[in-house]
């Protein structure tokens, strides 16, 4: 197990070709994909695109998605990225979070993300961390802002099939590394 990092609570590994499973049973819940595709991914897209693209990233640099798990009994919780850009740069990184609900409300995605973050600027170059989710995710929106990151805008793309809740809008947060380590005296 290639572990990239760990928290106090999580432990967080790089993902394998064998993990094709562990990603689909995440995907297949209806309650964790809500905001995101309202469905459950087939385990043909996550074979044939997701996990390549997932190894495919770390082929390209440090940032990257992982799974999480739980230090205490090793159960698998979900994944933590700072998913980096096409070219695998770490200038400026999407932060993203996808748990299980069993997981919900434990403060995994808080810890795991304030960790995440903190090597992004601390190791990884990164310049800028950037998020964003439905208008009407809360849950996810309270993460954001317990991790760190500030509301920066509300904007509203056109979907061909959209969710409940895509009126309101999508919203964007981000965290400059000035700011993080201002807060944190780096």
């Amino acid at each position: 197990m290639h572990v990239v990092l760990e928290t106090e609570r999580l432990r967080l590994r790089r993902f394998t070709e064998a993990d094709v499973d562990t990603l689909v049973e995440l995907d297949r819940d209806p309650a964790v994909m809500r905001f995101l595709t309202g469905n459950p991914t087939p385990r043909a897209e996550i074979a044939e695109r997701v996990l390549p693209a997932i190894l495919r990233d770390y082929a390209l640099g440090p940032a990257g998605r992982w799974a999480a798990h739980d230090r205490s009994d090793g159960q698998f919780l979900g994944w933590l990225s700072l998913q980096p850009p096409a070219d695998g740069g770490t200038t400026e990184v999407e932060l993203g979070y996808r748990l299980k609900a069993s997981a919900w409300g434990r403060g995994y995605a808080t810890e795991g993300s304030r960790a995440l973050i903190g090597r992004g600027f601390a190791e990884l170059g990164v310049q800028r961390v950037w998020a964003q989710t439905m208008a009407v995710n809360l849950a996810s929106r309270r993460v954001l802002e317990k991790a760190g990151l500030a509301y920066l805008r509300t904007f509203h793309p056109q979907f061909d099939d959209p969710l409940p809740g895509t009126e309101e809008g999508e919203v964007e947060y981000e965290l400059w590394r000035a700011d993080w380590q201002a807060r944190h005296g780096g």
